[in-house]
């Protein structure tokens, strides 16, 4: 029986373990021959949500055989940072942040899609259309379903603790490290198409008489026609976006 392996994992991934477990080497038993996947699965974690796997400092992929005794060092999903020198655990890293979101995130994909992030979300969708909508898009799935994110067919995924969709956006940025692909106000919140400026005259049919006074400042999206103008609840959404734009740890 070979001897256990001792396992770091980084940031996100700590949030699959049990608290004791977390920020710290543990030691894993290998139950027999095991390869790398088969030690995440042991442990619980996705392999969608691992973006590199150290083993004894060098770069591993899933098949990966285990003998016993080594360092395995597992680090999360990264948006933000080049890892090609190192070997993914998948065919290549994202290099447009898209997002798909799980029936139970309505509200987190149509806060994405105010940040300006591509983020399709449809409630009927089973787990196995969600992780074939991930994988063939290049999409990262976002969902609270541990077992959803574990599934072999799925790429790329992100587990939300949070209940609470203002604070799931929040999250999603920051373990992403998305704050300088922010656009926000530049799709639509509804059906998720592009907007696009609109002149006052083109319009003005379309608004309601007290809109037409005063505003003079429209958006259409090309996906739906919907039109967006700077009101009361633009403001109040603003407050949001500078809220969570102002976690950024920029310099």
């Amino acid at each position: 029986m070979p001897g256990p392996v001792l396992l770091r994992c980084y940031a996100e991934l700590n949030d699959y373990l049990a608290p004791a477990e977390r920020q710290r080497d543990q030691e894993v038993p290998l139950a027999g021959s095991m390869t790398l996947g088969a030690l995440l699965a042991r442990v619980g974690i996705p392999a969608a949500a691992v973006e590199i796997a150290l083993i004894d400092g060098e770069s591993r992929g899933l098949e990966h055989p285990l003998r016993g005794g080594e360092r395995v060092s597992l680090y999360p999903v990264f948006e933000a940072l080049d890892p090609t020198p190192l070997l993914l655990l998948r065919e290549a890293p994202l290099r447009r942040v898209r997002f798909v979101a799980d029936a139970h995130l309505g509200r987190l994909a149509r806060y994405l899609r105010l940040l300006g992030f591509d983020t399709r979300y449809e409630n009927d969708l089973g787990d196995a259309t969600l992780a074939a909508i991930a994988r063939r898009e290049g999409r990262i799935l976002l969902s609270r379903d541990r077992a959803l994110l574990a599934g072999p067919a799925l790429t790329h995924g992100l587990w939300v603790p949070s209940t609470r969709p203002r604070e799931q956006v929040a999250q999603v940025v920051e373990r992403l490290d998305l704050y300088r692909l922010l656009r926000p106000f530049t799709r639509c919140t509804v059906c998720n198409g592009l907007l696009a400026a609109v002149d006052r005259a083109e319009v003005a049919a379309e608004l309601p008489e007290r809109v037409r006074r005063a505003f003079d400042a429209f958006w259409r999206c090309q996906g739906c026609g919907r039109l967006y103008w700077q009101g009361s609840h633009y403001q109040r959404l603003r407050a949001l976006v500078e809220q969570i734009a102002a976690a950024c740890p920029c310099d």
